[in-house]
């Protein structure tokens, strides 16, 4: 069985950064891929930034040059470092993790303007 655990949300004024966190664990044979996704009230999730194991990483266009990936491998361990942050970043952020389509239960992140 697998875990996935995120951490690190909050309020946080708009320009601000802030770094949420992704832990996964449990039984755990191969990580092909650690991504967030994150979903608004009255909008459907969509994929923020995500990492392959050979460490190819993909951001949507929104976060670009904003906000940054990185993971520990041996850990199973993914950060996102937010920065600039705005009121339109306001959301749920979940984790999820392949193979297996393992999801978190989510960490609010609320952006004030």
């Amino acid at each position: 069985q697998v875990q996935v655990a995120e951490s690190g949300g909050g309020l946080v004024p708009a320009g601000g950064s802030l770094t949420i966190s992704c832990t996964a664990s449990g039984s755990i044979s191969s990580v092909n891929a650690m991504g967030w996704y994150r979903q608004s009230p009255g909008k459907q999730r969509e994929l923020v930034a995500a990492m392959s194991s050979g460490g190819i990483t993909q951001y949507a266009d929104d976060v670009k040059g904003r906000f940054t990936l990185s993971r520990d491998n041996d850990k199973n361990t993914m950060h996102l470092q937010m920065n600039s942050l705005k009121a339109e970043d306001t959301a749920i952020y979940y984790c999820r993790l392949l193979p297996g389509d393992h999801w978190g239960q989510g960490t609010q992140v609320t952006v004030s303007s």
